[in-house]
């Protein structure tokens, strides 16, 4: 009697171990990106990963938050929708935070800023500024602030794009006379391609990044705060920027 009544003992004491790993097991987070936003998040053309910036925060994040990530790469305008109707538990994409945004989903606390600024081709002299971009057509990536911005404009005609890459080539091309868009991935253009891009004028936004989450996931949008707050503290973000923005704070 007494050796059935320990085998039961220990027989609940082995399924009260699964039952607390399994309780402490990551909760896995469907995120979604648009990797077509260097250097913040693309796909690495030998191994077909997404990597980038926001990439790297958001695992060094998912570390801190004791959560497992799976990265989506979706198209920006479908990514604005999927979140909104909680297709995904959360997305990272170099977004900028908007009121209008905010109405549509959940946003972390900021950990970039950024601003919208306008690249031409290396040989114009015609335009130093957006003062100069009435009566021309302007390429922006579609859904973006940089597609708002020329909306702006008057007199200027936008262009819409699904990867904002095809915008600066339709520009070296002669195709169209602007591209306006968040400032990193400008320079990442531009110094990707010398002698035939150029940012013209100042930057002339004032923008910060967030991670979005679903609304309905307030326990989540806490775990990634907190998690960015630890990164944030361990001076996470300026590894990063010295990593994929070359610059050094």
């Amino acid at each position: 009697m007494k050796r059935l009544l320990l085998f039961a003992l220990l027989g609940l004491l082995v399924v009260g171990l699964v039952v607390g790993g399994c309780s402490k097991k990551p909760v896995k987070v469907r995120v979604a990106t648009d990797a077509t936003w260097p250097p913040f998040e693309i796909v690495n053309e030998q191994s077909k990963a997404i990597e980038g910036f926001d990439i790297d925060l958001f695992n060094a994040i998912a570390q801190k938050a004791g959560i497992e990530l799976e990265f989506i790469n979706v198209a920006f305008d479908p990514l604005l929708a999927g979140i909104a109707q909680c297709q995904y538990d959360a997305a990272i994409s170099a977004m900028t935070i908007t009121e209008e945004r905010k109405k549509s989903f959940s946003f972390s606390d900021l950990y970039f800023a950024a601003g919208q600024v306008v690249t031409v081709k290396a040989d114009n002299a015609e335009i130093t500024s957006k003062d100069q971009l009435t009566g021309k057509t302007v390429g922006a990536q579609i859904g973006t602030t940089g597609a708002i911005e020329i909306g702006k404009i008057q007199g200027a005609t936008l262009k819409t794009y699904d990867d904002v890459g095809l915008a600066f080539q339709d520009l070296m091309n002669g195709q169209i006379a602007a591209v306006i868009a968040d400032n990193p991935l400008a320079l990442d253009y531009v110094g990707k391609n010398p002698g035939k891009l150029k940012t013209v004028g100042p930057v002339f936004t004032e923008e910060y990044y967030g991670i979005v989450v679903c609304n309905k996931n307030a326990d989540l949008l806490k775990k990634i705060n907190e998690g960015l707050a630890a990164v944030k503290k361990e001076g996470t973000i300026e590894k990063l920027m010295e990593k994929w923005l070359k610059i050094k704070k």
